[in-house]
């Protein structure tokens, strides 16, 4: 172990620590691990302003002294002294952003506690002065009670004060900060944190204060909320306002399309196959693209200004309550497009019992996939007509679907954290970005990906999910003398005859049955399944086969019924996709055959209670 005398550099991440070691100790740097883990140490030598050699340790970037990761239990253990193979350092060396200060402050006034030899090195002042704000060293170091010193570490300004400063601090010379006996809460740090730093101000530009401005409603936890929420309504009324006419279009081609191949084709299995299967099918998804993308716009809008940090911030408080940790919000809003990227991204969070409980209730966000499911139901049995002050009846129904998948899946988290994932949630802290109009390029460029997309999978496994259920319900074919259809002769048609014993009691009929198998494969594929049985059911009868897939489920379909799908649809598992990225991530089927299991179990209560208590009270 090292005679020289020991200082360690701390931080946030993001903070510059690395660049000021890296000015500091120059090429003078020494690379390994520390002992029992796989930590990297990186330390160095700096020259006082005296010529005397010091050791610098550059600890790893973390938020608190409450680890959630082996890097930041390494940077807690080493400042507390606790670290095998590393002695407690004799000074601390305290980095911390001067745009972002109330936010790095908080684990500064946590490290300043503890008694040690300290100074703070507030960096990046230059970035803070280009974005408009000017700060008081002098009044900063008063509040904290230890040296403050402005760096630009990139630059190297500052370095000779921070080392002239240093030798003083270890030497004795400077003032040692008076440990704080009582611990302080998260809640009381961060209040105190945001004092000091807006004590420090000198000047800030109309923009900061703008900014702050805002955030004292947007973050504020009951205005906040509110706002999340009318932001939320606003969008889900827009995805059938807005789609009405694009929709009404893709329509109009997909008949015309189905009737130009019906004339110039004559009676045949081939002309059932373009016509029932790929027309009518296929084209039964793609109608909803208008309506995804204008999902898709208002969620690329709320990324680009910057307010979707917020919306996390808001729904932290909310998924402490149920033991998620706030690092759960990223991958749980990733599924809100499609839940095996938000899968994926729970690689992100330390604690495994927090990631398993991500992973299990990711499925419950309403992904993309569910919006044809959800528009072509609430199109066919829900009047478009205002409920008051301009409000959507139809957008209404679609944003309580989507509260309820969320709510659904806050109830089951909690009930995971008491049961098979016990334990206790993580802490979680995030810095707020600036808000900013968004680059229309980047808006228009993210709407064609996720255009891209979607037409790919209804090129690829819808199409091919449609076809091989139209094999399945074109044959064997019924005979002529045969009074039965050619939907109840068929192979899908006997096997969704067999599930419906199980489906029937919740409201479902066959056709719903039939729909169900092949939607495992892509949720909008019971969509397109829909469409092919009902285009196979209808025959040469031109009345039938002119009408909408919307007005044959009204016809054919009480509201209880329809009113059940939509419950089903809330908590039913995931694609195949889904449950194959889940076993990879944990390493075995175990949980993802709990997972299904459990989501089946609440999409039959849901649907069977929908289903029940509409029935009782008269609907349909």
């Amino acid at each position: 172990m090292s005679t020289l005398p020991l200082v360690a550099l701390v931080g946030n991440p993001n903070a510059g620590k690395s660049a000021l070691f890296n000015a500091l100790t120059g090429a003078r740097q020494k690379l390994g691990n520390y002992p029992g883990v796989t930590v990297e140490r990186k330390a160095g030598r700096l020259s006082l302003s005296d010529g005397r050699p010091v050791e610098l340790v550059d600890l790893p970037g973390t938020y608190s002294l409450s680890p959630a990761s082996p890097d930041e239990q390494v940077t807690r253990d080493v400042v507390l002294g606790k670290q095998d193979g590393e002695k407690r350092p004799d000074a601390l060396v305290i980095v911390v952003d001067a745009s972002n200060l109330d936010n790095h402050l908080r684990f500064a006034l946590e490290l300043i506690a503890l008694g040690l030899p300290t100074i703070v090195a507030l960096n990046m002042v230059d970035l803070a002065t280009r974005d408009g704000l000017e700060l008081d060293a002098a009044v900063l170091s008063r509040e904290l009670g230890v040296p403050v010193i402005p760096t630009v570490a990139v630059r190297k300004r500052g370095l000779d004060h921070l080392r002239q400063d240093l030798e003083r601090l270890i030497d004795g010379e400077a003032a040692t900060p008076r440990p704080v006996s009582a611990e302080r809460d998260f809640d009381t740090l961060r209040a105190e944190a945001r004092r000091i730093a807006r004590a420090a101000i000198v000047r800030e530009t109309a923009s900061r204060r703008w900014t702050a401005a805002v955030d004292r409603v947007a973050l504020h936890p009951v205005f906040g909320l509110l706002l999340l929420l009318g932001l939320l309504f606003v969008m889900f009324q827009a995805v059938y306002a807005w789609s009405e006419a694009p929709i009404a279009m893709i329509e109009g081609l997909a008949e015309t399309a189905s009737r130009a191949v019906s004339d110039a084709l004559p009676d045949s299995i081939f002309r059932s196959f373009l016509v029932d299967g790929v027309i009518n099918g296929v084209g039964s998804v793609v109608v909803f693209l208008p309506q995804i993308l204008i999902l898709f716009f208002f969620i690329l809008m709320l990324e680009a200004t910057g307010y979707m940090v917020r919306a996390a911030f808001l729904m932290d408080g909310l998924m402490e309550k149920v033991g998620l940790s706030g690092r759960a919000f990223i991958p749980l809003l990733s599924s809100f497009a499609c839940a095996v990227p938000g899968i994926m991204a729970t690689r992100t969070i330390s604690d495994p019992r927090d990631r398993l409980t991500t992973i299990l209730i990711a499925p419950l966000m309403t992904c993309s996939a569910r919006l044809p499911v959800y528009a072509v139901i609430i199109g066919a049995f829900i009047p478009a007509r205002d409920v008051g002050w301009g409000i959507g009846l139809q957008g209404l129904v679609l944003f309580i679907l989507y509260l309820a998948g969320i709510v659904g899946a806050m109830l089951v988290a909690l009930a995971l954290r008491m049961t098979v994932t016990k334990g206790k949630s993580g802490g979680f802290l995030m810095e707020m970005p600036k808000y900013q109009w968004p680059r229309w390029q980047d808006i228009v460029l993210g709407l064609w990906q996720r255009a891209f997309i979607f037409l790919k999978r209804a090129g690829t496994i819808i199409f091919a999910s449609t076809v091989i259920l139209w094999v399945l319900l074109s044959f064997p074919r019924v005979p002529d003398d045969n009074p039965a259809s050619q939907v109840d002769h068929s192979i899908a048609g006997r096997i969704a005859g067999g599930l419906n014993v199980v489906l029937e009691p919740v409201g479902f009929n066959r056709d719903i049955s039939l729909a169900l198998i092949p939607a495992m494969a892509a949720r909008e594929v019971a969509v397109s399944a829909l469409a092919t049985v009902y285009s196979i059911d209808a025959g040469d009868d031109e009345e039938k086969l002119e009408r909408s897939l919307g007005e044959r489920l009204k016809d054919n379909w009480p509201l209880p019924t329809a009113l059940a799908f939509l419950a089903w649809f809330i908590f039913a598992p995931q694609c195949i996709s889904t449950i194959a990225v889940t076993r990879r991530e944990t390493n075995g089927w175990k949980w993802p055959a709990f997972m299904v299991g459990y989501l089946f179990v609440l999409a039959y209560l849901a649907a069977g209670a929908t289903y029940w208590t509409a029935t009782a009270l008269g609907l349909g």
